[in-house]
């Protein structure tokens, strides 16, 4: 059901012909009905962000959102003046049938950097999905398509609180996708009563440890948008330690779903750091594993080559995560391939058929944890990403 769980929002996707490919839903509207307009937002840290990142960061700055206008087809990315333009007309255009402010219109897009969208199918698109709004099932899911770019099928979620209250969302991604976000469009929308910077405090704890710890080819994006809408509709005012946590499982759910769609992928990679002596050490230990394409093309060839694990591993610098390697250990689909820094039991041992890879490292040296989720790379990879279109 996607967006439209949550009582007080309408959306739609419709085909603009902004997409390359004939005859596919490429753009998206999501409406906040209210009665509350609250929003926050976290982008893409890339210097190269791109013009409807500029545009949607400054119009959520106040923490209100009328609607979002989301497009497939083009990045509008490293397009100078005349790429920001467009966004800005995208979110006018929005702002004129919708009744409100353009700065109260959040604008994202993704596919192909380096090109101007076809701004006069952008717009007649937008014209068409405000005619097509509706709260139902099918304009969530068709909104969750219109999305899509590389991606296989569409990612949803929707989680009900303890006493009513709801959230819905989508988000896209598939190639592209590094630590701090990935490429990925994300909306997130409830009917809980919740003031702007409760949306802050809930959305930048939910994405640090979901969509900021997720790999699955080292690539940052341009356009990386995650959004939470609020509308207050329900009436519901929730424990916000609740709400923060059903936040933070929506971001874990969208994220994995973007793992199990990464790129021409067969293999799933959880990397679990356990006995760091700090959360950051951890991550910084998970991260380095989760970047070796040496890894990944191992894992893709079903060898659970635990050299590549530990070799990876040592280039985290010791001020960053103290261990001693004689004392670690790496544990593959539940075998432990290394024992103290030296070979284990048979790595022939490990079952390499599930699509799920579980790597446990043990750092032995304090009670911290961290996850990360990575995918391998695979013939498939090359063959997209050499012939991309958006």
């Amino acid at each position: 059901m996607s967006v439209t769980f949550a009582q007080g929002f309408t959306a739609a996707g419709v085909v603009a012909g902004i997409s390359s490919t004939a005859g596919k839903k490429d753009l998206a509207l999501v409406v906040n009905d209210g009665p509350l307009k609250a929003a926050a937002g976290v982008f893409t840290t890339n210097r190269f962000c791109a013009a409807p990142v500029q545009w949607s960061r400054a119009a959520v700055k106040d923490g209100r959102l009328d609607a979002v206008v989301l497009n497939s087809g083009g990045a509008n990315a490293c397009t100078g003046l005349e790429g920001y333009e467009q966004s800005a007309k995208t979110a006018r255009k929005a702002g004129e049938l919708l009744g409100c402010d353009a700065e109260d219109v959040a604008v994202c897009s993704t596919g192909l950097i380096g090109e101007l969208l076809p701004l006069g199918n952008v717009l007649a698109g937008v014209e068409a999905a405000f005619a097509a709004l509706d709260d139902t099932v099918q304009a969530g899911e068709d909104a969750s398509h219109a999305i899509m770019t590389t991606d296989t099928k569409p990612k949803t979620v929707t989680r009900l609180g303890s006493n009513g209250f709801r959230l819905g969302g989508m988000v896209k991604g598939s190639g592209m996708i590094a630590p701090q976000l990935a490429t990925m469009l994300c909306v997130i929308t409830t009917d809980a009563v919740v003031t702007p910077e409760q949306l802050r405090v809930a959305l930048a704890a939910g994405v640090d440890t979901s969509f900021n710890r997720i790999d699955v080819d080292g690539c940052m994006s341009t356009n990386d948008t995650v959004l939470l809408l609020a509308s207050g509709a329900s009436g519901i005012t929730p424990d916000m330690d609740e709400f923060n946590a059903i936040v933070a499982d929506c971001c874990a759910a969208l994220a994995r779903q973007i793992i199990g769609d990464g790129e021409g992928a067969s293999h799933d990679i959880r990397i679990t750091v356990e006995g760091a002596t700090d959360e950051d050490a951890a991550l910084a230990c998970g991260r380095a594993v989760a970047a070796s394409n040496l890894l990944k093309c191992a894992i893709s060839g079903n060898d659970p080559n635990w050299g590549r694990i530990v070799s990876s591993l040592g280039t985290v610098p010791v001020d960053v995560a103290p261990y001693d390697p004689d004392q670690v250990t790496v544990d593959v689909n539940g075998v432990r391939v290394c024992d103290g820094g030296k070979p284990g039991r048979d790595r022939a041992e490990v079952d390499m058929t599930p699509r799920e890879v579980d790597i446990v490292i043990g750092l032995n040296v304090g009670g911290a944890t961290a996850t990360v989720w990575t995918d391998d790379l695979t013939h498939e990879y090359v063959h997209i990403n050499a012939d991309y279109e958006s």
